[in-house]
């Protein structure tokens, strides 16, 4: 009887949330993820075995994994007051075009982490996760890691995740090294959080629920693109760009198939820019996460057996 049990148990599919980067974009995932407990009646931490995210989405994944917040209260922390703290202002005046500091300080973004993970490692992290980073040092990738960072606190794993450039400053973490935000390596984790989970609990039984950010669609006229130069590449979104190549995408969707399923779609009237937190906005993200229910509900709940 204990043989078939421990047969049926390794022979289980292992559930792995991917969660991307994108600012206040990212409220549009936690929204899903309320109707998704509330369509199976359980919990996002009993539901998922692993989890994986970038920037913002790194911050939910540690919320999740770390502090094993249900959906309700990630909303909470993603709360318009906190999102506006995380927003603190540079000493230096950003209005002009040459911005010569990050800007935002940081210091309200730290005030909020240090407040939900206070000096909780990261290894002591009830579920499994990594979050993705770039060490501008060594001027490699670099994942934080539940299972082998043993002296990195969770609180400075979120503050490097979501580290953006321009937006917040480099972040030294404990082990001295300098990191950038994880959109860098993949806005879309979804094909490492495949890769570390086979190799966590060795098994490529693994199925794939992504989330993204939404999708800027906004046609640039290539033509006029070719005489571009700095200032003209940031006014159209370049940083967007570079942080929503679909490859990963497409690389996992041809290893495992129907086992992965990405939920994005365009952003829609839903502002490109990461920081637009204003009341319309934040409206206007909250009906895309709606939307996104609406249209992946059902092959969510097939995904994951429920």
């Amino acid at each position: 009887m204990s043989f078939l049990k421990n047969l049926l148990t390794k022979n289980k599919s292992k559930f792995v949330l991917s969660l991307d980067g994108g600012g206040v974009r990212v409220l549009a995932g936690v929204v899903f993820l309320k109707k998704l407990e509330i369509a199976s009646g359980k919990k996002i931490t009993d539901i998922f075995d692993f989890f994986i995210g970038t920037s913002a989405g790194g911050v939910s994944a540690l919320c999740l994994a770390c502090l094993q917040m249900d959906a309700e209260e990630l909303n909470e922390f993603w709360s318009e007051a906190n999102i506006s703290l995380t927003m603190s202002k540079s000493f230096w005046d950003n209005a002009t075009v040459f911005q010569t500091k990050p800007k935002y300080n940081g210091e309200g973004k730290h005030n909020v982490l240090n407040k939900y993970f206070g000096e909780k490692l990261l290894s002591a992290s009830a579920k499994p996760v990594v979050v993705t980073a770039y060490d501008v040092e060594k001027r490699q990738p670099r994942l934080l890691r539940s299972y082998s960072d043993t002296k990195i606190s969770a609180s400075k794993a979120a503050t490097a995740t979501s580290a953006a450039p321009i937006y917040y400053p480099t972040e030294q973490i404990e082990d001295g090294s300098w990191l950038i935000d994880g959109g860098i390596v993949a806005n879309n984790p979804s094909l490492i959080g495949y890769v570390e989970a086979s190799k966590f609990f060795k098994t490529k039984n693994i199925k794939v629920l992504s989330i993204g950010t939404g999708i800027n669609r906004r046609k640039i006229n290539g033509k006029k693109s070719s005489t571009w130069g700095m200032v003209s590449w940031f006014r159209h979104d370049i940083l967007g760009i570079m942080t929503e190549s679909s490859m990963y995408h497409e690389l996992l969707t041809d290893l495992i198939g129907n086992h992965y399923l990405r939920i994005n779609s365009s952003t829609g009237q839903v502002n490109r820019r990461m920081d637009d937190n204003s009341g319309v906005n934040l409206e206007r993200i909250n009906l895309m996460g709606l939307e996104w229910w609406s249209s992946f509900g059902e092959q969510t709940l097939d995904l994951l057996d429920l």
